[in-house]
């Protein structure tokens, strides 16, 4: 960390800390704790499964629609730090609320984790367009991927000691019930998440702005639509934001939806519990190695070996089985899952006028979030249709290939020496 400067390293910290939410709400403990909670009123598992995963296109369809409006106003000088902090507090209560939910009440589960779901998503629209504020291009590949590289790292930390109260308490060791130690790990994330907010909030500030428009909101639409005309012209541009919607859709399905999948093979909680922490064990040194390889060869290199492995996820995904069938995927996954997210970001941040990173990162929002929506829909329907999870994993593969078919008419990362650069117009 030596070689990164206190922007940098308050930049990253927010990543150690925002990470805990992807882990124990997003990915672990949550999807099992509602599926827990939704079998012991009656509803069958397929059926829970897919209430998920359409809870999750919910909310990023939502998240989709708000985030280019309030990313061209937060270009406006001091609006991205306060529109960062609104969507964390946010994300930070609604996390909070999931304690007080009444055994049972699954629909109510579900509305809390939608809130706490737009809090964290929104929160990183900003937070990756801080990343133009907080280093150049030359350092981008190597600060984003160090970023994702200590959110594996640090969301390993409260993940521990939920997994650990979890078993305690399983095991009559604690002498408190499974559900309560679910409530704790949701109120560890709470913690963990805000306190290492702050070096974020304290030490990061928005160095590249659009001075203050008298009327903001209707310059900023006005901005939107002008800005929706131009990013046409800019083919690379634009041909990477589909690539990037298609790959990424079977990225963000994948981690949303694999314990929900696995509890539908059968596959035991607490072992699936124990190979997620070892995954982001893994997954931290492979975010770093797929920076310093992007920084050799290239970040679009990279992401196409990520793609494949995860290719290679979707194949293993429909013959899973047993306990080390889920082990295998789960290694794949942390292979390249934090490098593919890392590479993305700091080659979009390339493409982009600095000045206007919220707004182009509301777009790049845009893709990610509304291909957040397909696959998870995919999965869904396909689970109820089919009877059998097996046949939804499958199905993403697509997803992964016709992002890399796209990707292959984008330049090199080595060859762009200069972002992209909109017209402006009176």
């Amino acid at each position: 960390m030596k070689f990164f400067n206190k922007q940098e390293k308050s930049w990253m910290m927010y990543d150690w800390g925002s990470s805990a939410f992807s882990v124990i709400i997003t990915t672990a403990i949550f999807p099992i704790y509602f599926k827990a909670q939704a079998a012991n009123v009656g509803v069958e598992n397929h059926d829970s499964t897919a209430y998920l995963g359409y809870t999750i296109a919910m909310f990023t369809f939502i998240l989709a629609m708000i985030g280019p409006i309030l990313g061209t106003i937060a270009d406006y000088q001091g609006f991205k730090k306060k529109f960062f902090l609104s969507f964390v507090g946010l994300g930070v209560f609604s996390t909070g609320a999931l304690i007080f939910v009444p055994e049972g009440e699954w629909l109510l589960l579900l509305i809390f984790y939608t809130l706490a779901s737009l809090g964290s998503t929104g929160a990183n629209v900003f937070y990756d367009a801080f990343l133009v504020d907080i280093t150049d291009d030359s350092r981008m590949n190597k600060v984003s991927a160090r970023g994702f590289g200590l959110g594996y790292i640090g969301s390993t930390i409260p993940f521990i000691i939920s997994i650990s109260v979890i078993l305690l308490a399983q095991q009559g060791i604690l002498p408190i019930s499974s559900v309560m130690a679910s409530r704790i790990a949701f109120l560890i994330t709470c913690i963990w998440w805000a306190a290492f907010a702050i070096p974020m909030i304290k030490n990061v500030e928005q160095v590249y702005f659009i001075k203050r428009d008298p009327k903001p909101v209707r310059q900023s639409f006005r901005r939107l639509f002008q800005t929706i005309k131009d990013i046409k012209q800019y083919k690379y541009l634009s041909i990477f934001l589909v690539a990037y919607f298609f790959y990424i859709d079977g990225v963000g399905t994948i981690i949303s939806m694999s314990t929900a999948y696995g509890s539908d093979v059968g596959l035991d909680a607490t072992l699936m519990l124990v190979v997620l922490l070892v995954t982001q064990i893994v997954a931290a040194p492979f975010a770093v190695l797929y920076g310093k390889l992007a920084d050799r060869y290239s970040a679009k290199l990279m992401i196409f070996v990520g793609s494949f492995v995860y290719i290679i996820v979707c194949i293993n995904g429909y013959f899973l089985e047993t306990a080390m069938d889920f082990w295998v995927l789960a290694m794949l996954v942390a292979s390249s899952q934090g490098g593919l997210q890392a590479l993305s970001r700091s080659y979009f941040a390339k493409l982009i006028p600095k000045e206007k990173a919220n707004e182009f990162f509301g777009f790049y929002n845009i893709f990610g979030k509304f291909a957040s929506i397909t696959g998870p829909l995919i999965l869904g329907a396909t689970s109820q249709l089919t009877g059998n999870s097996n046949a939804g994993i499958l199905s993403l593969i697509v997803l992964f290939v016709i992002g890399m078919i796209v990707l292959a008419f984008v330049p090199s990362d080595k060859k762009i020496e200069m972002p992209i650069e909109i017209p402006r117009r009176a």
